[in-house]
This record gives C-alpha cells, structure tokens and sequence, in this order.
C-alpha cells in the first residue's frame, strides 16, 4: 500500500482510537504529503513520500537538540515520541558498516583525498544508500573522519 494511503487509513483509526499524540503527528504527516503533492500538481509517489517523512524527521531530531540545550527536557521527550511515529513509516536505517562501506566506495570512485571535496563524496555516498534512510550527519561524521577534516 502506498505511505500516503497507510497514513490516511492509520489516521482515521487513531482517530477511532483516540490517540492524540498519534493523531497529531499523522496529521502534520498528512498536510506535509498534500502540501507536496500541490506543489508538483499530481500524486505523491512513495520515493517523495520518503523524502518528506525523512524531513519531518530530521525537523524533529533538530528540535531534540535545541530544546535539551533550552532546558526543555518535557519538549524534547515529546518531539523524540513523534520520531518514532515518523520513523515506523520510513525503511530501516542504514547501519554504520552500510554507511562505511558506502563512504569507502565513494572516496574509491571520487578520488577525493581533500577535505574540501567532501560534497562529491558525500553525493556519491547518500547515491549508494539511497533506499536505506541513511541520516546525513552520520555520513557527514565518517567522510570527514576519513578525509581527517
């Protein structure tokens, strides 16, 4: 079943259900996929239905981390709460030995020894993890470590 369908039939059953949290996150997750399918004027496919969730996600992780630096621990335990909810739309994450050897592919196939160059690899490296909900700013930490940047 397409990620927009699920989502609007686990909406409607979390609104049978009555949970909130659920509910309110599927529903951000719903004007998020309508907001994109406006914006290219024809249903959203599941590729671009990923590449939206992986957003909603990653928003979410970056509000974890300012509202820990706030002091705001009840808010960030309620941004990490709905990351599990996106996430269990999303493939499984890439593991760390999936993104090494995806990261050493890509410094073999870009001859890159430059950490200033480091956008080709990293182009390189989220090409062969596409698919596999790999996070950047895990890629971004092993290319630099193997650029000694």
């Amino acid at each position: 079943m397409p990620i927009v369908e699920q989502v609007e039939k686990d909406l409607v059953a979390a609104l049978k259900a009555q949970q909130t949290l659920k509910l309110s996150v599927l529903r951000m997750m719903k004007a998020a996929l309508m907001n994109k399918r406006v914006e290219h004027g024809k249903p959203v496919e599941d590729p671009e239905a990923l590449a939206v969730l992986r957003t909603l996600a990653k928003q979410r992780r970056e509000s974890v981390e300012a509202f820990r630096k706030g002091g705001r621990e009840d808010l960030a335990s309620q941004e990490e709460a709905e990351i599990k909810i996106v996430e269990a739309y999303l493939p499984a994450g890439a593991s760390d030995e999936e993104i090494d050897a995806a990261v050493a592919a890509a410094l073999a196939e870009t001859s890159v020894t430059n950490p200033k160059d480091m956008g080709k690899v990293m182009k390189s490296a989220m090409a062969k993890l596409a698919g596999k909900n790999a996070d950047g700013k895990r890629v971004s930490e092993k290319v630099r470590a193997r650029l000694g940047g």
